[in-house]
């Protein structure tokens, strides 16, 4: 009984000397029970070294020792870690620089660096759960601690020092030539891309230079090659200072640290790659496949757009908005059938950008819906033609585009008007165009004539005026009607059609000019807007007087006599 106290004791006391040389560092866990019984000892060490509420790591010279959790003799993690980077310090300036050894005590192990203890190592301060034990805790410090070592005594020798840095210079001149170099021959590539697009387009007179360079498709291919050569330049300064990291033995283990991240990066993305192959080649065969039925179906509604097929359901105006329809839904199947093998599809961060885009739609579906809605009951109405000379409200002019949410209609003034679609359906819509060459739309003029002219005289003048006018049919040929008997005057309406639509302004200006040559060579007074009494004398402008200064005979109008 005697020898076995004297041997506790001498435990004890060997324990605490440890602990108070330790350099250690632990992180707050609570130990687990193992489940296997206690090795011979534990109680004592269990009494001396207790879990702590905080981790602490050991670290020398930039590299990290070992972790440590527990608390020895009332030593917290932090200061045990302390402790043992003083012991290491000293060491090193002593110029001890090893051997590093591991010595066993009954319950824990001592981390030794030549005569002195750097740490203790107890069961409380292993991770049994990540599935360290006590030997392999301590032979892994004792190979960080032979590291750390070797580069503290290689940073202690000024020609390594000379040496590493001799290279690093070297290192980061190579590096800010190889940046130069890439930076001069991204300049040389986007001047070059620009006059290869400019001379394809040119060739291919798809386009002229202006409008190629008005759009953003050369914007669009300088900022792609400009990001690759981006990349490219970031990689070259990664590997620069990886390199020179790695050079001096303080900063190895932040080159070391670079270096392993881009390999696993590289890794990682190339095994993701590998992995997405199968998934990808049945995303490209859907594309095909999506592709080559939208083709077909180009072709088929060309076909019936230019007349060599005939539908029963679609007609020759409405094919090339039913291709556009068929096209978007064939591309919308095609993403909903690729979806599930688009890489990282079932990610996170993938779901949560679908929920988003899908949230957007949903707040700004109403109005768009309408507006879709309205552009398939235009098109499939029939209502409106490209081409068509059309007044929809206020607006009045030639139809030039029929869009899924908008129509262009551009003016007699030259002016584009964008009306949404659920305008055009809301109100009324005046076609001029519709009917053709069979039967023209027939446009209105009116004049008001006292009663006492007569009647058959003023038919004869409008009649003559229309005659003169360029621009007006002759079939069907202009009539007048006396479209009210007022109580001052007659109201007469000329009828006439016009050849073009869009030249009605110059057309009805010409008419015009006639009607009142015309009226006032014969002397019949044009009493609009009222006709209230006779004045004293007619009044009616004299053929001398028709030109008076500054006027001139207008080109457009031609005048008899």
């Amino acid at each position: 009984m005697g020898r076995l106290a004297s041997t506790a004791r001498w435990l004890a006391a060997t324990v605490l000397a440890a602990a108070v040389s330790v350099p250690i560092t632990l992180a707050a866990q609570e130990p687990r029970p193992s489940a296997e019984p206690p090795p011979p000892g534990s109680a004592l060490i269990n009494a001396i070294a207790q879990p702590s509420d905080e981790t602490a790591t050991l670290v020398y010279f930039n590299r990290p020792i070992v972790t440590m959790r527990a608390r020895i003799l009332g030593r917290r993690p932090s200061e045990r870690a302390a402790t043992g980077a003083r012991v290491l310090h000293d060491l090193v300036d002593n110029g001890i620089f090893g051997p590093v050894a591991v010595r066993p005590f009954n319950g824990g192990v001592l981390l030794q660096v030549g005569p002195r203890t750097v740490a203790a190592l107890s069961p409380p301060d292993i991770d049994e759960m990540s599935g360290e034990t006590l030997d392999g805790v301590a032979n892994q410090a004792v190979a960080h601690l032979q590291q750390a070592l070797a580069e503290a005594a290689e940073a202690h020798r000024p020609a390594a020092l000379l040496r590493a840095t001799t290279i690093a210079i070297l290192a980061l001149a190579v590096t800010l030539g190889l940046l130069w170099a890439i930076a001069r021959a991204h300049g040389a590539a986007l001047g070059k891309m620009t006059v290869a697009a400019e001379r394809t387009v040119a060739r291919s007179g798809l386009a002229d230079l202006d409008t190629l360079r008005g759009s953003r498709l050369l914007e669009f291919q300088q900022r792609i090659a400009s990001a690759a050569f981006v990349a490219l330049g970031a990689f070259v300064t990664v590997v620069g200072v990886t390199f020179v990291l790695r050079r001096f033995p303080y900063t190895r283990p932040w080159g070391e640290s670079m270096r392993a991240f881009m390999l696993t990066t590289v890794a990682d993305l190339a095994t993701s790659m590998a992995r997405a192959v199968p998934d990808l080649f049945t995303v490209v065969l859907i594309a095909l496949i999506v592709r080559f039925m939208v083709r077909l179906v180009r072709l088929w509604s060309d076909a019936i757009e230019r007349g060599r097929v005939t539908a029963r359901w679609i007609y020759p105006e409405t094919a090339q908005p039913t291709r556009r329809l068929l096209t978007a839904l064939l591309w919308l199947f095609g993403i909903v059938m690729a979806y599930p093998y688009l890489p990282g599809s079932e990610t996170e961060a993938f779901k949560g950008v679908s929920v988003f885009l899908g949230l957007i739609v949903t707040l700004g579906s109403s109005g768009l819906v309408n507006q879709i809605m309205s552009g398939f009951m235009i098109t499939y109405s029939r209502a409106l033609r490209l081409g068509d000379f059309v007044r929809a409200g206020d607006v009045e002019g030639t139809v030039t585009h029929l869009g899924v949410l908008s129509t262009r209609i551009r003016t007699v003034l030259a002016e584009e008007v964008t009306v949404p679609n659920a305008v055009i359906i809301g109100q009324t819509i005046t076609d001029y165009s519709r009917l053709g060459e069979s039967y023209p739309v027939l446009t209105p003029t009116s004049v008001t004539i006292g009663y006492d002219a007569p009647w058959r005289q003023v038919q004869a003048l409008l009649l003559l005026a229309a005659e003169r006018t360029a621009g007006l049919r002759r079939t069907p040929k202009p009539h007048v009607l006396q479209t009210s008997l007022d109580d001052f005057y007659v109201k007469y309406t000329l009828y006439v059609g016009l050849e073009n639509q869009e030249a009605r302004l110059l057309t009805l200006h010409a008419l015009h000019a006639h009607i009142q040559d015309l009226f006032n060579e014969y002397g019949v007074q044009i009493m609009s807007p009222n006709y209230i009494l006779d004045p004293a004398a007619p009044k009616v402008v004299a053929k001398k007087d028709w030109f008076a200064a500054p006027a001139r005979p207008d080109p457009h109008v031609e005048i008899a006599g």
